[in-house]
C-alpha cells in the first residue's frame, strides 16, 4: 500500500492546502517522505458533514454488523505486515519487537469491543412495566444507551497504533456508533495514511456511510480547535500533554453546546515501597522498578515517576541496587526531537529544585534525542515544599522520596495529585500499612496494583485507564478496556412508545436475546 501524503475524507483522498508537514526519523534527524499538506476549515467542514450525514444510518445498523465491521479492520491492520511496522518504526524509533505487539494490542482492541457488541450489556437495557392501578399510574417505561453523535479522536505520540488513528478511543466510539473524525499526529503521519487507508477499505466493503470514518491531517492547533468546536462534533478523545488537554476541554466548554473532552493528560504513577517488601526483596524491587522506568525510554503515561519508601536499612540496599541498575542502562532515542528536548528542560527543572538531588543516571546518549535516564532523591517535606516535584517528566526520570515513618508516607499520599496508577509493594506483614494506604490510593487513581509494575495495560473487561483530575479531564471514565464505550453513549427513556417503534433491545419478547433489567430483575426473556 502506497503512501500518498493525502488526508482521507469519507470515501476521497484529499491533498490538503495548508502548512507542508513532513515525517522526522528522530534517531537519524532525516526527513521521511512524503510531503503531507495540512487541511484546514474547509477540510474540517467536509469531514464533519459527511459524519453528520452518516449518523443516523451507521447507528441503527445491528450490534453484530458493527462487530464484523470492527473485525475486519483489525484484519486489515494484520494483513499490512511489514509495511505498517517498518514505517512505524522510522518515524517513532520504537523497536520492531515493541511495535509488533502494539499491533497485535490494536487489533485485540477492536475485537475486544466486537465481543462487547455481541454481548449486548453496553444498551443497558432496562423496563419498568406499567402500573395502572398504582395511585399515581406508573406509565410504562423502556431504557437504553444510543450513541452520542460524531467523535474527534486525537493521535497519542507514544502509541503509533493503540491510541492513534484506529486505536482505543476509535474503536469505543464506532462501536457504540459514533462517526469518527480522527486528527493525525504530526509525528506519524506515513503511519496514520496507512492504518487510515484500512478504515476506509473496511467502511466501503461493509457498505456503510463514507463519512463514518475521515483522516484529518494538519500543523499547529487550529485544525484540532476548528474540529473540536465544530457543533457537529458531540465528544472528544485525546491523549497528550496537560496543557493541549486543556486546551481542547476549555474550547470544547466555550461552545454554545458544551461537550465532553476525555483527555489523558498527566500521571506519575507513585509507587509505595512498604518496610517488610524492602526488607525481604528490596534489591529485586529496585532492579525491576530501574527496568518500568526505561521501558520505552520512559515513554508510557504509566511510567514509574515517584517512588516513596522510608528511611532504614532496607532502604540503602534499595538505593544502591537501583543506582547499580541504573548505571547500566543506555540512553536511547525518544519519540521526537520536540519530545525529548521537552525531556531534557523536564529533567533540568527537577534539578533545580533545592533539596532535590541527582543519585543515578544512565550511559550518556551517543546520537540525537537520545534520553539518559535519571534518578533524583529528596525527602517527604521537601517534596510537600515545592510542587514542581510532582510534574509529570515523560521519559525515564523518576524521583526516589523519603519518608520518615507510616504517618509521613500517608501524609504524602494524601496530597498527591490524581494518577493513572499507584502501585504497593508489600508483604504479609505489610498488609495492614497497605490497608490505610490502599483508602487513600482509591480516592487518587484509576488502577491500584500490589507487587507490580505500572506499565503494561491489560486490553480487558475490568482495566481501568484513567483517574482523578490531572490524569484525565473526566474521573467517571476509561480510555481502556471495555467499558470505555460507556463515554459514547448516553441514556434515553422511552415512555409509552408504541410496541411497534420500540427499539429492538426494548421489544417484548427479547428478540435480541439480551440481558435485561426487567421490574428490577435481571431477566434472559
Amino acid at each position: 500500500m502506497n503512501i500518498t501524503g493525502d488526508m482521507l475524507i469519507g470515501a476521497s483522498a484529499v491533498r490538503g492546502t495548508e502548512a507542508k508537514l513532513q515525517a522526522i526519523d528522530p534517531a537519524t534527524g532525516d526527513v521521511i517522505g512524503p510531503d503531507f499538506h495540512g487541511g484546514g476549515a474547509a477540510e474540517v467542514e467536509r469531514a464533519c458533514a459527511l459524519a453528520e450525514a452518516a449518523f443516523d444510518e451507521y447507528r441503527a445498523i445491528s450490534p453484530e454488523r458493527r462487530a464484523t465491521f470492527l473485525e475486519a479492520i483489525a484484519s486489515g491492520i494484520e494483513a499490512l505486515g511489514d509495511t505498517l511496522i517498518q514505517r512505524a518504526q522510522r518515524e517513532s524509533g520504537l523497536p520492531v519487537a515493541r511495535l509488533q505487539g502494539e499491533r497485535g494490542r490494536t487489533a485485540n482492541q477492536l475485537r475486544l469491543f466486537a465481543s462487547v457488541l455481541r454481548d449486548g450489556r453496553w444498551q443497558s437495557a432496562t423496563l419498568d412495566s406499567a402500573l395502572p392501578e398504582r395511585t399515581p399510574p406508573r406509565p410504562d417505561l423502556r431504557m437504553q444507551k444510543i450513541p452520542v453523535g460524531p467523535v474527534a479522536v486525537f493521535g497519542a505520540s507514544n502509541f503509533p497504533l493503540a491510541f492513534s488513528v484506529a486505536g482505543g478511543d476509535t474503536a469505543a466510539a464506532l462501536a457504540a456508533g459514533c462517526p469518527v473524525i480522527v486528527k493525525a499526529h504530526s509525528a506519524h503521519l506515513g503511519t496514520s495514511e496507512l492504518v487510515g487507508r484500512v478504515i476506509q477499505r473496511a467502511v466501503a466493503d461493509a457498505g456503510l456511510p463514507e463519512g463514518v470514518f475521515s483522516l484529518l491531517v494538519g500543523a499547529g492547533v487550529n485544525i484540532g480547535t476548528a474540529l473540536v468546536t465544530h457543533p457537529v462534533i458531540q465528544a472528544v478523545g485525546f491523549t497528550g500533554s496537560r496543557a493541549g488537554g486543556l486546551a481542547l476541554v476549555q474550547a470544547a466548554n466555550n461552545r454554545p453546546q458544551p461537550i465532553p473532552v476525555y483527555a489523558e493528560m498527566s500521571s506519575i504513577n507513585p509507587m509505595f515501597l512498604l518496610p517488610d517488601a524492602m526488607s525481604n526483596r528490596g534489591p529485586q524491587i529496585a532492579r525491576d522498578f530501574v527496568e518500568s522506568l526505561v521501558l520505552g525510554v520512559g515513554q508510557f503515561c504509566t511510567n514509574p515517576g515517584l517512588a516513596i519508601a522510608m528511611e532504614g536499612p532496607s532502604l540503602d540496599a534499595f538505593r544502591e541496587a537501583a543506582i547499580a541498575a541504573l548505571t547500566e542502562k543506555a540512553a536511547a532515542t525518544m519519540l521526537t526531537p520536540g519530545i525529548h528536548a521537552a525531556y531534557e528542560k523536564g529533567v533540568a527543572q527537577l534539578g533545580d529544585i533545592e533539596g532535590l538531588k541527582q543519585i543515578g543516571a544512565g550511559k550518556a546518549p551517543a546520537g540525537p534525542n537520545q534520553a539518559r535516564p535519571v534518578l533524583f532523591e529528596t525527602t517527604a517535606q521537601r517534596f510537600a515544599e515545592d510542587h514542581r516535584a510532582q510534574a509529570e517528566v515523560f521519559g525515564p526520570s523518576s524521583v526516589l522520596v523519603v519518608c520518615q515513618d507510616q504517618a509521613e508516607m500517608v501524609a504524602l499520599a494524601t496530597r498527591l495529585e490524581g494518577q493513572l496508577t499507584a502501585t504497593i509493594q508489600a508483604d504479609a506483614p505489610d498488609y495492614e500499612s497497605a490497608g490505610r494506604l490502599l483508602t487513600v490510593l482509591e480516592r487518587k487513581a484509576g488502577r491500584v496494583l500490589f507487587n507490580g509494575y505500572p506499565t503494561g495495560v491489560e486490553v480487558s473487561h475490568a482495566m481501568v485507564h484513567g483517574g482523578p483530575f490531572p490524569a484525565t479531564s473526566d474521573t467517571r471514565a476509561t480510555s481502556v478496556g471495555a467499558t470505555a464505550i460507556e463515554r459514547f453513549l448516553r441514556p434515553v427513556c422511552y415512555q409509552n412508545v408504541p410496541a411497534a417503534l420500540l427499539p429492538e433491545a426494548l421489544k417484548d419478547g427479547n428478540p435480541l436475546g439480551l440481558w435485561r433489567l426487567q421490574d428490577g430483575k435481571l431477566s434472559h426473556r
